[in-house]
């Protein structure tokens, strides 16, 4: 008869190593991303299903505008900006509200996201504008969400 079960680790030194290196590689958290900066689940959670969002060049002191198109499902739909570096920008300035939604600027890695989440049950077009700070490029936004 041949002994199936697995071979035990009797050396107490050797389990602690094994261990200590196991928590180790947990603490890390996430990796690099390929543009080096790191992404959290924190950071993707509550997406909506379909957002369609332009990828942008922002310019200092000039007014850039971008659509996007979201679902509402409930989710959010972002717009991922960046300083030359690529470093984040210090804050936002919503400078025009949406009338349909909520806006909410926030850094991302070493990035800055613009979120909007359309208000519960509504469709059709809403608009904003954010001033991002230092060198105050402005973003103003179009955005077309269904249901």
């Amino acid at each position: 008869m041949i002994d199936v079960r697995p071979a035990r680790l009797t050396n107490p030194w050797l389990m602690l190593a094994l261990a200590a290196l196991t928590l180790q590689a947990c603490s890390k958290g996430p990796g690099p991303t390929a543009s080096g900066s790191r992404v959290y689940a924190a950071d993707v959670t509550g997406a909506a299903k379909s957002c369609d969002v332009p990828s942008l060049s922002l310019t200092d002191g000039k007014t850039v505008t971008a659509a996007i198109k979201v679902t509402n499902d409930g989710g959010w739909c972002g717009i991922t900006v960046a300083q030359p570096g690529p470093k984040p920008y210090a804050s936002g300035l919503l400078t025009a509200r949406p009338t349909h939604g909520k806006v909410f600027i926030h850094q991302v890695g070493d990035n800055t996201r613009i979120d909007y989440t359309p208000d519960r049950g509504f469709a059709g077009t809403d608009n904003f504008s954010v001033k991002l700070l230092p060198g105050e490029p402005v973003v103003h936004v179009t955005v077309t969400a269904s249901k």
